[in-house]
């Protein structure tokens, strides 16, 4: 049944909170996306992942699902979806939705039933455990939250604790549970009748907990990772959906594989283990990250070392190539000056330098049009890691606070969930009432309207690369090669398939840099044929002068 048609697909994700409001209300929903359908056929991609769009109590902005099989009224209704999902369809775009199936909310009815007693029906779908301590009143263990502090919360009603590796609204299911596997087979069945063509798989490298759930290994901010990330039976666990629901439709599943390195990625991608398709990994996001919370300058060479790693997986093996989504700050702002004079240069020069890669590239909304980073007060983020960073550190180390607003300011989740910049105009074009979070001010000089006006934008640039990479051959199956590893501004790649070449080559710098390629065989009379600079030479020939966040790439046939 499957085809792999994810192999030649550009995606686009949908974060509906910030996409487009239709009805004034300031949240963004499905009839905004609906708006949108004919925008996203014109740049040219033929797949959304859409975030979340089930019911929910919003304690973490829809990743905690309180009914798997309706939609959340903010949004709209089941109808609505339909219509979505028709003209997507009509529209040649596949739909990817998010399945969040580590946990559940807590005002799921499956948590509400396992809470009332320890003999429930529901009581295993989730996981609990007597306190320590005489009185029981300490946690089981040791392990942190994702979101900061204990992992584990207790019920009065029961007199024991229950998991949750992230919100306390957002209890952990018990996967050891063979009821709860195929509560998630059905669940995916029943989204894949009504047309669902694959899902993004939330947090699925912690589904399996190491039985007795030990100690973590002591760490100042997360502890307990080596007992749940690609736990015992994971690998059991995935096949088994898998088998039932998966590969039984023309489907794509990529997975969240946090704690997932490059090494690790055969054992759950591999074609022939019949698991995920491909995975979203955090281990590029960690170059520039200490402790997965202070941000550090970009070390360009272990940048593309981990890229390296990934570009040279064995060939059943597929990538998944993202810079933004939801839960990254914007990269234009990350990985260079994006406020600065050169900004178009650097948005344009950041989507070459992995749209020309092996794998499926991903382009997170607004990435499109270079937006970036908000400054933003402490009252003024909204997320959930933010706001308990802030609250605790308030409590516990005050004096820390100046940090704690430098880090979020870099790297908060807050920065990629911005509304979308439509227009120059009050509401952004996003809405016509008061946006549920903060528009950035600098939507006068970023904006859809003004990008598709100006034909050397970076929306303009990204529908070029996006036409150009779509059913090339070399793109898709090529071999990688890497040139100047260490380089510490340069990333220089090529891509070959049976001779036909194209040379990549990309400025991370905010200044000029003068490259010898004469040691790139055979390459001098290569043809530039992609360039974010006017005016760069023609052939490669053995050196080249590349301006401030220059990209280039150069072809040989």
């Amino acid at each position: 049944m499957k085809t792999g048609w994810y192999k030649d697909a550009v995606f686009y994700q949908i974060y509906p909170r910030s996409f487009c409001d239709s009805n004034g209300d300031g949240v963004g929903d499905i009839r905004g996306i609906i708006s949108k359908l004919d925008y996203l056929k014109d740049l040219g991609v033929n797949a959304v992942w859409l975030s979340p769009v089930y019911k929910t109590p919003n304690d973490d902005n829809g990743y905690d699902i309180s009914d798997y099989r309706d939609i959340n009224p903010e949004f709209g209704t089941l109808d609505d979806w339909k219509e979505m999902i028709a003209g997507m369809h009509e529209r040649g775009i596949k739909l990817v939705m998010d399945l969040v199936v580590n946990h559940t909310s807590d005002e799921h009815a499956w948590f509400q039933e396992s809470k009332k007693s320890k003999d429930n029906p529901y009581r295993d779908y989730y996981i609990w455990r007597k306190g320590r301590g005489k009185d029981g009143k300490r946690p089981p263990n040791n392990w942190s939250s994702r979101f900061v502090g204990p992992a584990w919360d207790y019920d009065e009603t029961t007199g024991e604790w229950y998991l949750h590796l992230f919100s306390k609204k957002q209890p952990d299911l018990n996967w050891d549970n063979p009821k709860v596997r195929q509560e998630v087979i059905d669940i995916c069945n029943y989204w894949f009748e009504l047309g669902v063509d694959g899902f993004r798989c939330d947090v699925i490298t912690y589904i399996s907990k190491v039985a007795g759930l030990p100690n973590g290994k002591w760490n100042p901010v997360m502890c307990g990772d080596e007992h749940f990330v690609l736990g015992p039976n994971i690998h059991e666990y995935l096949n088994q959906v898998n088998q039932n629901a998966w590969s039984k439709y023309d489907t794509m599943i990529v997975g969240e594989a946090i704690g997932c390195k490059y090494v690790d990625a055969p054992s759950i991608i591999a074609e022939s283990r019949n698991e995920l398709d491909s995975a979203i990994t955090f281990e590029l996001m960690e170059v520039d990250m200490w402790m997965n919370f202070f941000p550090l300058k970009l070390n360009l060479p272990k940048f593309k070392a981990v890229q390296r790693g990934w570009q040279n997986l064995p060939k059943e093996c597929w990538n998944t190539l993202y810079y933004e989504n939801h839960d990254q700050p914007r990269s234009i702002t990350r990985y260079g000056n994006g406020y600065g004079i050169y900004r178009k240069e650097l948005g344009k020069m950041l989507a070459v330098s992995y749209f020309m890669l092996r794998g499926t590239p991903y382009v997170y909304e607004g990435q499109e049009i270079g937006m970036t980073n908000i400054a933003l007060k402490q009252e003024e983020y909204v997320d959930i890691m933010a706001t308990r960073i802030f609250t605790i550190i308030g409590k516990v180390a005050p004096f820390l606070m100046p940090i704690a607003h430098w880090a979020m300011s870099k790297r908060a989740r807050d920065h990629a969930r911005t509304p979308m910049q439509w227009e120059d105009k009050t509401g952004a074009g996003f809405t016509t009432g008061k946006p549920w979070m903060k528009i950035n001010r600098n939507l006068g000089e970023i904006n859809v309207k003004n990008d598709l006006a100006n034909p050397n934008s970076i929306l303009n640039f990204y529908k070029k690369l996006i036409a150009f990479r779509k059913g090339n051959e070399v793109i898709r199956d090529g071999e990688f090669i890497e040139y100047f590893e260490k380089h510490r501004k340069i990333y220089c790649y090529e891509r070959n398939l049976n001779g036909h070449r194209y040379i990549v080559i990309c400025n991370f710098a905010e200044k000029n840099v003068s490259l010898n390629v004469d040691k790139i065989p055979n390459a001098q009379d290569a043809e530039l044929i992609i360039h974010n600079w006017e005016g760069q030479q023609q052939k490669l020939g053995v050196s080249i002068r590349l301006r401030p966040y220059e990209a280039v790439v150069y072809e040989i046939k």
